[in-house]
């Protein structure tokens, strides 16, 4: 691939490491912001929903990228987590609340796995396009806000954890309120993000605000939940970006992933404490308001 240059690859490691977390859909912004600015930028648009591309391929870096700043931020959850897991398959029975969140994890992770490898290539195809992503971004947008209403009539907030609590209790409540079904919904709700315009986090948070789950709860779920999807589905493509895609674009994609791992890492820290008090609403005005503009514009 040619045409990549510096300054699109550090813009678009940016925007992805900011909108994989924050509920506005990274992949719809990967479409709509280059086919704004136009020019050279539109012709990566197009790539987007190409069989294969190096733009494509560059994703992937920026994809991987965004998962370890994820695992760094919670990397003590995650060795619990893992931990946990291990230890639950040996003993054959779960025990700890970790053992309980790994299993929540694996089970929410199933539905948007197999679908993504069964139609990631077919709806990107489809749907990566500017106009069907500004749709999709103005739809995002409106369940955003509906699942805020859904939240006010929700449980009230579970108090938070201490600072000092062990490490077994930092998962903030979660698992005192998802169950195994809960976990599974919250997964099939991750499948609607295989469209451009969708938001991953935003999709997992409403799922959890539906199951009951407080905000602070909910974006928490989400980003442990989106670590393993977002993270794999980036090593499974790793292969296109060390092979003949990747020609004339690795320096560049490099560049940009180091520039989506800081900002991913900024996101999340921001978003798990934004989140201790505050709502989706903001970011359901911003969706529609974007998604609006861009159907006017893409029409």
């Amino acid at each position: 691939m040619g045409g990549l240059s510096y300054l699109q690859a550090v813009v678009i490691g940016a925007l992805q490491g900011i909108t994989e977390l924050f509920p506005v859909s990274s992949l719809g912004h990967s479409v709509l912001v280059p086919a704004w600015i136009g020019g050279s930028w539109s012709h990566l648009v197009t790539q987007e929903s190409q069989k294969e591309s190096g733009y494509l391929a560059f994703i992937v870096v920026l994809h991987v990228a965004t998962a370890l700043a994820l695992l760094l931020f919670f990397w003590r959850e995650w060795l619990a987590i893992v931990t946990g897991l291990l230890r639950s398959i040996k003993n054959r029975r779960i025990e700890t609340v970790y053992e309980r969140m790994a299993w929540l994890i694996v089970i929410a992770t199933i539905p948007a796995g197999l679908t993504g490898l069964l139609l990631e290539h077919s709806l990107r195809t489809l749907f990566a396009k500017p106009l069907a992503a500004a749709i999709f971004l103005t739809i995002n947008g409106l369940l955003l806000l509906g699942g805020e209403r859904v939240r006010r009539r929700a449980v009230a907030n579970v108090d938070a954890t201490p600072p000092d609590a062990p490490v077994e209790v930092l998962d903030r409540g979660v698992t005192e309120r998802v169950r195994p079904v809960d976990a599974g919904a919250i997964g099939l709700a991750q499948m609607l993000a295989l469209f451009a315009g969708i938001s991953r986090s935003g999709i997992t948070m409403i799922a959890g605000l539906f199951r009951g789950l407080d905000h602070e709860q909910a974006v928490r779920f989400s980003f442990l939940l989106a670590t393993p999807i977002i993270f794999a589905a980036g090593v499974y493509k790793i292969p296109d970006f060390t092979g003949p895609l990747g020609n004339g674009i690795r320096a560049q994609a490099m560049a940009g992933a180091a520039v989506a791992f800081v900002c991913a890492l900024a996101a999340v820290k921001f978003l798990t404490k934004y989140f201790e008090t505050r709502r989706l609403t903001p970011f359901g005005y911003y969706c529609l308001a974007f998604g609006v503009a861009s159907i006017a514009r893409f029409a």
